[in-house]
């Protein structure tokens, strides 16, 4: 599904001005690359990104090229782990939030094995 610029003008918006959705955004962000959406994650982080920080002052922060960090976070990019959390500690700061990892069971899925 194609979002349409109307969409993401309104999700930037909000992003702009409500700090929780702004924390939303960047912990599903988060969330799809954990799950290996990667190209869902970049998409949500170039969004937080423009309506946030933007890239020219991330830029700075990270000492990362503006064009470099568009490339890293288009759906074909690849960040190294290093420039990724270099822009994750941008983003928290900026959104004053301190993220933690914690560890949740996950779903069990029963497979039957035949032992012959």
């Amino acid at each position: 599904m194609t979002l349409t610029r109307d969409f993401k003008q309104t999700v930037m918006a909000r992003a702009a001005r409500e700090p929780r959705f702004r924390e939303a955004l960047l912990t599903e962000a988060l969330d799809a690359f954990l799950t290996g959406d990667a190209v869902s994650g970049r998409a949500i982080l170039r969004d937080l990104i423009n309506a946030t920080v933007g890239f020219e002052a991330l830029a700075a922060q990270t000492q990362i090229a503006p064009k470099s960090l568009h490339r890293m976070l288009s759906p074909k990019g690849n960040p190294t782990t290093e420039n990724f959390f270099a822009i994750v500690g941008v983003l928290q700061r900026d959104s004053h939030l301190r993220l933690r990892v914690s560890a949740a069971p996950a779903a069990i899925h029963a497979h039957a094995h035949s032992h012959s």
